[in-house]
């Protein structure tokens, strides 16, 4: 757990996603860091006492430490003013009332257990969610109620904020916007390391208004210092913490939602690797494929490769796996190591390659050998 504290302070926030064609999204940036870990640390930590983190609209829906909570109060006012993010068609003061009252007294609930049976619209191609769910939602993005949990279908239990916060975290006090502005820029740079104010600003997805400010007064402070990066057209900082390693032994996967990756054009001017995730585009319009996640070797991202946990044959699919310019000779075979080690922490006990890409010959023949 102390591994999985240090891990999730580093990286800050753990992007939620429904999609579980491999793993859920949140899971994936730990395993990449951590290595094959244990995923009860994680109910543990977001669901048990004492709670480490906590859902909310930190990025877009994702997991934060617990203690970012009072940075978000000014985001929590902001979405009360206009009744949550989504729209509250249908959403009324005597609806959220009722809702937390009935909450209050029955405990961590989902929307179709307050739904009570309530038929659902289908008018909408996408979630079709009921008042009830878009009631929940604004109430959610205004932290009058939080999230306990979820259910094995992915369904959000909302409870009391009390009853999910620490109490010492709820006892905190709400900071200026401007200091709650610089908690996050600095927390963003810690994360980076070395980043634009397009990429601090879109960390916790906040405006370039509150964030230049914040930029200007951690330079004064001396906790990140203006640098020049080497074919970056914008000015960067660097995180005055930052590591400077002569080496970097990294191999893993990266999920489609992991920091390294998300802010696309930070992964082009890092990596030079474009990358759009498919998963909305037509099959036979797709390039790489439906689920396809970049494979980082040392300082480079060398492949991307297209996965599928088979879990009814106990399968880990390849789809498909494509090598990057210049990737070296080796990669297939570390691929296939770590599609190996990826492979046992799902409890999947082989690994079928298919024949699509460049990389898909040679990356078989990596995994036979290494069976």
């Amino acid at each position: 757990m102390r591994t999985f504290s240090r891990t999730l302070e580093r990286t800050g926030v753990l992007q939620v996603d429904s999609v579980n064609v491999l793993q859920r999204a949140h899971y994936m940036p730990l395993f990449s860091r951590m290595g094959p870990y244990d995923v009860e640390l994680l109910r543990r930590a977001s669901e048990h006492r004492p709670r480490r983190m906590v859902e909310y609209w930190a990025h877009v829906q994702a997991f934060m430490p617990v203690d970012l909570w009072p940075a978000m109060r000014h985001r929590m006012a902001d979405y009360a003013a206009q009744r949550g993010k989504w729209g509250s068609s249908g959403v009324t003061d005597e609806l959220m009332d009722s809702l937390l009252a009935e909450i209050a007294d029955r405990g961590a609930s989902t929307a179709r257990e307050l739904d009570e049976g309530l038929p659902r619209t289908k008018d909408h191609w996408g979630w079709n969610w009921s008042v009830t769910r878009r009631a929940l939602d604004a109430m959610f993005s205004a932290g009058q109620v939080a999230v306990a949990s979820r259910t094995s279908q992915f369904e959000i239990r909302y409870d009391l904020p009390e009853r999910v916060l620490p109490p010492h975290v709820l006892a905190q006090p709400t900071p200026s916007r401007a200091e709650a502005s610089r908690e996050l820029v600095r927390r963003a740079a810690r994360s980076h390391g070395v980043a634009t104010v397009r990429d601090l600003a879109d960390y916790y997805r906040m405006k370039q208004a509150d964030v230049v400010p914040a930029v200007r007064e951690l330079v004064e402070a001396g906790e990140i210092v203006p640098v020049e990066v080497e074919t970056w057209r914008q000015p960067a900082y660097l995180h005055a913490d930052a590591a400077h390693p002569r080496r970097v032994p990294a191999r893993a996967v990266l999920s489609p939602f992991d920091p390294v990756v998300w802010e696309r054009s930070r992964a082009e001017r890092l990596f030079g690797f474009h990358y759009r995730i498919e998963i909305y585009v037509p099959a036979e319009l797709r390039e790489y494929g439906y689920y396809v996640l970049p494979f980082l070797l040392g300082e480079q991202i060398v492949a991307r490769v297209d996965l599928k946990a088979d879990r009814r044959a106990g399968v880990l699919r390849v789809p498909a796996a494509y090598a990057e310019p210049d990737a070296p000779a080796h990669a297939a075979a570390e691929l296939a190591a770590e599609l190996r080690s990826l492979a046992d922490w799902l409890g999947l006990a082989d690994i079928l390659v298919e024949e699509r890409g460049d990389l898909a010959p040679a990356l078989r023949g990596a995994v036979a050998a290494g069976r």
